[in-house]
């Protein structure tokens, strides 16, 4: 099962490379003098490392001034939309990170808002998903994972940063279920954003853990995890030596994109210099630091063709999340 999210811009790494060569970019000039990142889950989490790594972006390649950032957990991520809605007037400063997840919740209800309550600003980024153990496991394939399901699956605890019926668990059913699995008998444990799900990993609390590529590669790489399998379509080089889903004979693919968001009635002065910033920031060096050491894809739709691709998510996981008993 292929779950493809039909983008409206994907930017290939090798334009990318062009533009990068060009001489305008050293010198580009600072479009805003700052930016506040509400970030609405908890340390360590791929929505932290989004609003930080853009943030890193757009400060070296002196787009923007600077950048301050705030994790606001709770209510799933409904706690930051909602402290944006209802003080949007002082917050036209501030752009709010999210993802896949705020189409997700507002499908299942576990909060009364929706995108459409927002200034779409653009989205930016998309971050594959990964099975991932710890480092001490036995588990060392998704044959493995599977086989450990198919002995106990109350005992093979699968965890994730978002609560019950999101992202990191539509994501561990997708993968059950195209294993031939019933994804409904994996055993989902919700943490509070990426970074408490992964401790829960290395202590022993879940047998594997559904979370961000990106939130992943930095501890694989210091040999603290183990990513057993990717959820793209080819390998990622940026953890070359991790596999597919496809390669170990599961055929699912996922790509989760993240973008951002402004308060609403955000002046339409304002909204134009968000993403001026943020277009001009993926033709900078500063950017493909950014986005290669998290393995990050390349996506850029502003405007109303953010607000077209969020409408086409709608229905996609929607549709998707009905056939797996979810909605």
């Amino acid at each position: 099962m292929t779950f493809s999210l039909g983008r409206r811009a994907l930017i290939a790494t090798a334009a990318a490379a062009i533009a990068f060569a060009s001489p305008v970019v050293a010198n580009a000039d600072k479009v805003l003098d700052s930016i506040h990142f509400l970030i609405p889950g908890g340390a360590g989490g791929g929505w932290d490392g989004t609003a930080r790594g853009t943030g890193e972006a757009l400060t070296n390649a002196g787009i923007v001034g600077t950048a301050s950032y705030e994790n606001m957990s709770g209510g799933g991520g409904g706690k930051a939309i909602g402290y944006l809605i209802e003080n949007a007037q002082s917050n036209y400063g501030t752009l709010m990170v999210n993802s896949t997840p705020i189409v997700i919740r507002s499908l299942t209800g576990v909060f009364p808002y929706n995108f459409r309550d927002l200034t779409l600003v653009a989205g930016t980024i998309g971050d594959y998903a990964a099975i991932v153990v710890g480092k001490d496991s036995p588990i060392n394939s998704m044959a493995d994972l599977i086989a450990a399901f198919d002995a106990d699956p109350r005992a093979t605890a699968i965890g994730g940063g978002s609560v019950p019926g999101g992202m990191d668990h539509l994501v561990a059913a997708m993968v059950f279920e195209a294993a031939g699995k019933d994804a409904l008998a994996v055993k989902y444990i919700p943490y509070d954003a990426g970074g408490k799900a992964m401790a829960a990993l290395l202590s022993g609390e879940i047998a594997a853990l559904s979370t961000g590529f990106s939130e992943a590669v930095d501890l694989a790489k210091a040999g603290e995890v183990k990513i057993i399998g990717v959820t793209s379509d080819e390998r990622v080089p940026a953890a070359p030596d991790a596999k597919t889903m496809k390669e170990q004979g599961i055929d699912t693919s996922f790509v989760n994109w993240r973008g951002f968001f402004g308060a609403p009635g955000l002046p339409e002065e304002d909204l134009a210099k968000y993403q001026k910033a943020l277009a001009k920031m993926y033709e900078t060096p500063e950017w493909e630091a950014v986005r290669a050491r998290n393995g990050w894809v390349n996506i850029h739709n502003s405007g109303d063709d953010f607000k077209t691709f969020l409408e086409g998510q709608e229905k996609v996981i929607g549709d998707l999340m009905k056939k797996l008993g979810f909605l």
